[in-house]
Order: structure tokens, then C-alpha cells, then sequence
């Protein structure tokens, strides 16, 4: 088989889970936060976009464009800290962080500041807004990892910040592909300027509730390990 055949298969690949994760997402959040269908339908959409980081990488690495590539990583590692944030419930009760947290998040601060400074050095803005926005979260991540909150709902906000904002990519890449008739910034930026304003509310919303004694349980169906952080300290 050629390189452009395992190309061509790549391509295809990478549109495919692509697809998937854009139309799965929202059935993982309109499902009950930590139940049966929300972790299936959330485990779906985390492989989907790891595919889709990965085969973006891979194309990039052979064809030299380096603007896919790096939207590849962003989108790797959005998937990645949704993912480890359900592991790391007990950050600032006694539990460490892992090696890969500390190596993950720090290649990922060293790349989106990369990230910008393509995008300036190109005259590009979206590279400089998804870089900053990547700096952005490396940067929490990594101050999260050397001083973590005793806050029992650290995780949860970790948790739907990185996975709604790795959709916010997928519909970014979606929409950077279908909607040609938009100018390339609108095509690429719409989403962010749509879903950010979105996602804070969001946040705001469920922190007003734990502060006014809602407890984790009653928001998320949580496994019989983390029910000694079900009550909001």
C-alpha cells in the first residue's frame, strides 16, 4: 500500500471520527452527569476526538502543514484533560499527581505558545486565539498540579470545561470545512465566540447551586469511590 492510499485512508478516518464526536457530544450532556449513558456516550466522543487528534497529526507530519498540526495537538489535549479530570478527584485531599499530568500539560503550554507565536509570525488570527486559548488552560493545569484546591468540585468544572471545549473544536473544524461561503476567521471562530459565553454560564450556574448546599450527588451519579466527595466542602 502507498503513502497516499494509507493518506487517502487517513483522511477518511480522521472526517469520520470527526463526525462522530460532533453529533455524540451533545447526547453525553443532555444525559444525567456520571450515569450508564453519559459515560458511554462520553466515552465514545473522548476515543472520537483522540482519533481525530491523531490522524490530524499524522496528515500534518506528512504533508508539512503546520497549522493542522497544531489544531491537532489543541484538540488532543482538550479531550486528555476532560479525561484526567475524573481522576483526579481527590487533588488536595492526599492524592499526587501523575508523571503524565506534569508532562502532558507542560509540552502543552510549550506548544500553544508555539502556537501564537506562528500565528503572529503568519499574520494568522486563529492560530493566536486557539494558542492562547490552549496557553490558557496549560497554564490553570499546571498551577492546578502544584497547588490543587481542596474544593470537592474542582474536578467536575475540569471535567466539562475541557470536554465542552474540545467540541467547541470539533464544531470549529465542522464548520472550517463546510461553511466556505463564510470568510476563514467567521468559519473558524463563530463556535468559540458562540460556546465560551455558553460554557461560563454553564460553570456559574452549577457553582451557585454548591453554594447555596446543593451537593455533587444530587448533579452527578457519582461511583461508590467518590461518594466521600459528594457533600460540597
Amino acid at each position: 500500500m502507498d503513502l497516499e492510499t494509507l493518506l487517502t485512508y487517513n483522511r477518511w478516518l480522521h472526517i469520520g471520527c470527526g463526525m462522530i464526536g460532533f453529533f455524540v457530544a451533545p447526547v453525553a450532556l443532555a444525559t444525567r452527569k456520571g450515569g450508564g449513558a453519559h459515560r458511554f456516550w462520553g466515552k465514545v466522543f473522548f476515543w472520537a476526538m483522540l482519533t481525530a487528534g491523531v490522524t490530524a497529526i499524522a496528515a500534518a507530519a506528512f504533508k508539512g502543514l503546520t497549522f493542522l498540526l497544531l489544531t491537532g495537538v489543541f484538540s488532543l489535549y482538550l479531550s486528555y484533560l476532560g479525561y484526567r479530570a475524573l481522576y483526579q478527584k481527590r487533588l488536595g485531599r492526599g492524592q499526587q499527581p501523575a508523571l503524565y499530568d506534569w508532562l502532558g500539560s507542560g509540552l502543552g503550554l510549550l506548544v500553544f505558545i508555539g502556537t501564537v507565536a506562528y500565528g503572529a509570525a503568519t499574520r494568522q488570527l486563529v492560530p493566536v486565539v486557539f494558542g492562547l486559548i490552549g496557553a490558557r488552560l496549560a497554564y490553570g493545569e499546571l498551577r492546578k498540579l502544584y497547588r490543587p484546591a481542596p474544593d470537592a468540585t474542582c474536578w467536575f468544572f475540569d471535567h466539562m470545561r475541557g470536554f465542552v471545549i474540545s467540541y467547541i473544536a470539533a464544531v470549529s473544524a465542522f464548520s472550517a470545512t463546510s461553511f466556505t461561503f463564510l470568510p476563514v476567521e467567521v468559519r473558524f471562530l463563530w463556535p468559540t465566540a458562540v460556546g465560551t459565553p455558553l460554557l461560563a454560564w454553564w460553570i456559574y450556574r452549577y457553582k451557585k447551586q454548591f453554594a447555596n448546599g446543593r451537593r455533587m450527588a444530587d448533579v452527578a451519579q457519582l461511583r461508590p469511590e467518590a461518594q466521600p466527595l459528594a457533600r460540597v466542602s
